[in-house]
């Protein structure tokens, strides 16, 4: 559906990929009462900013939640039909009202028939491993994959015991 769509650009008529990246509590990167769904558009970064109430509304109109599938499928579906209403696209942050995200999560919830037909979101990155998010913070001699691979006694993250 909207997890990796294409669009045609209203005002340009150039054909715009866009791709969901991520979902990100705002609280924690912005101090923002707000959910952020990252696309990639066209390679560039465009994030999608809901507000954290229209879950709650969500709830209480609906009597079920906004899980981060439909959330994902929500700010793609709005990406989307900004593009193809000429949005500035020169943005990098695209903020939706709690109404918007309601209608357009009913919207995508009635293409979608079910919140089991959803889409799930792509893996990134298959390859990915929990040593390669590993970091050593200042002060300290070893990242903590360092610390584990020790304390089992392989020496190396991700090596095996034999």
């Amino acid at each position: 559906m909207y997890e990796d769509f294409r669009a045609i650009d209203r005002w340009t008529g150039e054909e715009l990929h866009c791709v969901w990246k991520g979902t990100v509590v705002a609280i924690a990167t912005r101090h923002a009462d707000a959910t952020d769904i990252r696309f990639a558009v066209n390679g560039k970064p465009l994030w999608i900013a809901m507000p954290n109430t229209a879950w709650v509304e969500h709830k209480k109109k609906t009597g079920k939640a906004i899980t981060d599938y439909l959330a994902a499928q929500t700010a793609g579906c709005f990406l989307k039909q900004q593009i193809e209403a000429g949005y500035d696209n020169g943005r990098e942050m695209l903020t939706m009202s709690v109404p918007e995200v309601l209608e357009t999560a009913a919207s995508v919830m009635k293409e979608a028939g079910h919140t089991a037909k959803l889409p799930s979101l792509p893996v990134i990155d298959r390859g990915a491993t929990p040593e390669s998010f590993d970091f050593k913070l200042p002060g300290e001699p070893e990242t903590l994959a360092q610390d584990i691979a020790k304390a089992r006694g392989t020496g190396m993250p991700g090596a095996v015991n034999s």
